[in-house]
């Protein structure tokens, strides 16, 4: 049974070194492929031949990746198959194990080969940076910890994707309940509220103690590998070579003086809107004048329609690419009982094609939803020539700029989903979400720095610290009453569970993203040039010049947020 929603995909260039069929599951037919690498290195007797033994490493990386990747697809398109499940496990936990320390011995035979230096240093510098830090930091006595680590995130996922209510009789996820909270009816947004907030509380001792597994784990990983604390472990394996802990505590810092401000007035806008002497949490996404709820689409094959006919206007090659991502099944949007939840893009590296994955549930978050992933799929598209499967990913920081400015260019037509009054309103709502997700950033990830710059904090400390960031960076909305769900808030944040410090980058991409956009408005054909060429180039330079390459400056200080922020002002006073 093919768990799925795509058929098989040819890789993208014959396999010349990875047999033609192999079996996954079985390690005693991988460890053959590692042996011949490690024999070979010392047989490259000129750059040229070192050349060929990475290319085929390449080839063995992306032959594994698109292993674990379709695993994870099909275990997160059906947490509740138990078929997926075990799959997935497995890889993780027979196969990646014994990865790890073959990857680092062939980490140590390219940093140590005599002809490494010969290499074109334009071409290599990056993937010479990287290789070095793996060797630098692989522990082999943190291989059965990450495979712990990797498996407690898992659980969380499965028990996060499980959690549903009984709702008018029927029953509905946590997700499915989310369009309720844009009803115009407040008692009835309050039911819902109240319905999931509690669900989620059913379970926040189990979420607690899978979080203070990972903390412990992540702790004596950082300890292993000769850090202080995991925020400085973090930072490096994380490869930021480009920015420090400090600059993202300035970042937290500029935020609060230049978004909170603007999140103040919007919040000060919705309430005499609403006619309410305080903002609850459950009337921060209704329509401020008490319009019904935007209603993009019924059917996800709607959607799906509608954001091609935005493709087709904004650009002819990426509208042709998302026809063929729909033609090859390479989507699967809607929600449903037994899917994880969230959204992701995830590249299958032998095919060079990538899969969505999102729960949609017919409201407009949805269809940015999708522009955004939509982002990702064009930054892999863009560098299906490249040979070196370290190249064709890039920093998250400048993935996120790909699928952050995709939405924005994206609702310049969004239009074809609504008519004229409606859509100006959708596009006022995505704007005011960039001001409303700057602090929700700075608080998880300065909840982050806190949680790993404390290790051995009990639970109470980091609950106060939780709520210390959340009077910072929340804004003006009354939790009275409602203590406790504010105290547990963090805990829907996946990103804290799977990913720790994955989430910063969503703050500094979205600045990358809001000048691309504000460069569209100045020469939108040179904008947009501009950004498919900082696509093009992959992971293979450095971080500041991607971001150059895409027509904008990698720095996020108050200097580069200011005129920013006032754009996005200046917009949606027009589009009020």
């Amino acid at each position: 049974m093919n768990l799925l929603p795509f058929e098989n995909l040819p890789a993208y260039k014959p396999r010349k070194f990875v047999p033609a069929n192999v079996d996954w599951n079985e390690w005693s037919q991988l460890s053959p492929l590692f042996d011949k690498l490690e024999t070979r290195a010392a047989e490259a007797k000129s750059p040229a031949d070192l050349e060929k033994w990475l290319l085929d490493w390449s080839e063995l990386n992306a032959a594994i990746d698109e292993e674990g990747s379709r695993r994870y697809i099909a275990m997160t398109c059906h947490t509740d198959n138990p078929d997926a499940e075990k799959a997935y496990l497995h890889f993780v936990e027979k196969i990646e194990p014994e990865l790890k320390p073959r990857q680092f011995k062939l980490s140590q035979l390219f940093i140590a080969h005599p002809n490494r230096k010969q290499l074109p240093k334009d071409r290599y510098e990056v993937l010479d940076r990287d290789t070095n830090l793996h060797v630098e930091l692989f522990r082999q006595e943190n291989v059965p910890l990450e495979t712990e680590e990797a498996r407690l995130g898992q659980q969380y996922q499965k028990l996060i994707g499980s959690l549903t209510v009984q709702f008018k009789g029927e029953e509905k996820t946590l997700t499915q309940m989310g369009r309720y909270l844009e009803e115009t009816d407040r008692p009835l947004r309050q039911e819902v509220w109240e319905m999931v907030a509690n669900r989620r509380l059913e379970e926040a001792e189990k979420i607690e103690d899978i979080f203070d597994q990972l903390v412990k784990l992540r702790e004596q990983i950082a300890k292993n590998a000769g850090f202080k604390n995991y925020l400085e472990y973090a930072f490096r394996a994380r490869g930021r070579f480009d920015y420090t802990p400090a600059d993202c505590v300035q970042f937290h810092d500029a935020i609060e003086k230049e978004i909170m401000p603007a999140l103040r007035e919007l919040q000060s806008e919705r309430k005499t809107q609403l006619g309410l002497k305080s903002l609850r949490p459950w009337d921060l996404a209704v329509d401020p004048l008490n319009r019904p709820p935007l209603r993009p689409f019924e059917q996800v094959d709607g959607m799906v329609s509608k954001t091609q006919d935005i493709f087709n206007q904004l650009d002819k090659g990426l509208a042709s690419e998302f026809k063929e991502m729909r033609d090859l099944r390479l989507l699967d949007l809607a929600n449903r009982k037994g899917k994880a939840p969230g959204g992701y893009q995830s590249t299958l590296s032998e095919a060079r094609l990538p899969f969505i994955f999102m729960n949609a549930v017919g409201v407009q978050r949805d269809v940015e939803t999708l522009l955004h992933e939509a982002g990702h799929a064009f930054h892999a598209l863009a560098t299906r020539k490249e040979d070196l499967q370290a190249y064709r990913g890039a920093p998250i920081e400048f993935c996120e700029v790909a699928s952050m400015s995709m939405e924005l260019l994206g609702n310049e037509f969004i239009e074809n989903f609504y008519a004229a009054p409606e859509a100006k309103r959708a596009r006022k709502d995505h704007l005011a979400g960039i001001i409303n997700i700057f602090p929700w950033i700075a608080t998880v990830d300065a909840f982050q720095h806190w949680i790993y710059s404390h290790p051995g904090h009990t639970r109470q400390e980091r609950t106060a610290a939780w709520l210390k960031l959340m009077d910072r960076f929340g804004g003006d909305v009354d939790w009275t009453g409602y203590e406790k769900a504010r105290a547990n808030l963090w805990h829907r944040q996946l990103h804290i569970f799977l990913h720790p410090f994955y989430y910063v980058e969503y703050g500094i991409a979205q600045l990358g993203a809001l000048q691309v956009w504000a460069n569209s408005k100045r020469e939108k054909t040179k904008a947009l040039a501009d950004y498919k060429k900082g696509l093009s180039l992959g992971g293979s330079r450095p971080l500041p010049e991607l971001f150059a390459a895409a027509g904008c400056r990698f720095e996020f200080t108050r200097t580069t947020m200011k005129p920013l922020v006032e754009l996005v002002r200046t917009e949606l006073a027009k589009l009020n």
